[in-house]
């Protein structure tokens, strides 16, 4: 059975650097990848596979230099993702893929291998990035599958890795009347149980919104391009 693995790092100042290049290489990829489907098919009424892309990824890096110092399995796995995408779009209509950017509030890039998990030095080491300090809550057993390494808004890097542990799935319970929940989500109450009970609203946002407008004037007021308006825009986020 498959099953994720989310832990916090702590990378560096060097490997934060590293990492967002990694970051800006697998969006450039695949946003340059969706560009050349969308050309190939507009011009010439060709579909490009994954593998027609990642055929073209040496060509891209000779035109491109920087891309040679990002994890060559990295870029291929953006295209892979592209792929995945439209395929969904294609099977499930879930909507034509769009152009990654910069300004998403989470930013990610996936390693499908040849990475290392230290539990006893609390150590995970990413090719071409080395050894970043991680903090393990739990530990797992089984095949790792592929990592995931993402970064907030308010610049906190996580490592999500997928684990087979090699169980069975279980199978469906039965469920009964009595052993049954039901919940309803609103606005003045948080959730509404079967059973008449309410849960309140935390009205987090609400209860922030003041300190939020003096963090936005705060903002506004800096110039763009410094280095205290990031700062600022971190504590926003």
């Amino acid at each position: 059975m498959l099953q994720a693995y989310k832990y916090r790092m702590y990378p560096n100042k060097e490997q934060v650097t590293l990492l967002m290049r990694h970051i800006h290489a697998c969006r450039f990829v695949y946003n340059n990848s969706l560009e050349q489907k969308i050309r190939a098919y507009e011009q010439e009424g060709r579909k490009l596979s994954c593998f027609d892309l990642n055929s073209r990824l040496p060509a891209l890096k000779e035109e491109h230099p920087w891309l040679k110092d990002v994890n060559s399995q990295s870029l291929q796995s953006a295209n892979k993702n592209l792929d995945n995408a439209f395929t969904r779009f294609f099977r499930e209509k879930k909507g034509f893929p769009r152009f990654k950017s910069k300004k998403n509030p989470v930013q990610s890039f996936q390693v499908p291998q040849h990475y290392t998990v230290d539990f006893e030095h609390r150590r995970v080491k990413l090719p071409k990035i080395g050894e970043i300090k991680t903090t393990f809550h739990r530990f797992f057993a089984g095949k790792m599958k592929y990592a995931t390494v993402s970064v907030t808004s308010t610049g906190k890097w996580f490592v999500s890795i997928l684990v087979d542990d090699g169980t069975v799935e279980p199978e469906p319970a039965s469920f009964a009347l009595d052993t049954t929940l039901g919940i309803d989500v609103g606005l003045k109450d948080f959730a509404t149980l079967s059973t008449g009970e309410k849960i309140e609203n935390p009205r987090y946002l609400k209860n922030s919104i003041q300190r939020l407008k003096v963090l936005q004037r705060r903002v506004s007021r800096k110039r763009k391009g410094s280095k205290n308006r990031e700062k600022t825009i971190q504590r926003l986020a």
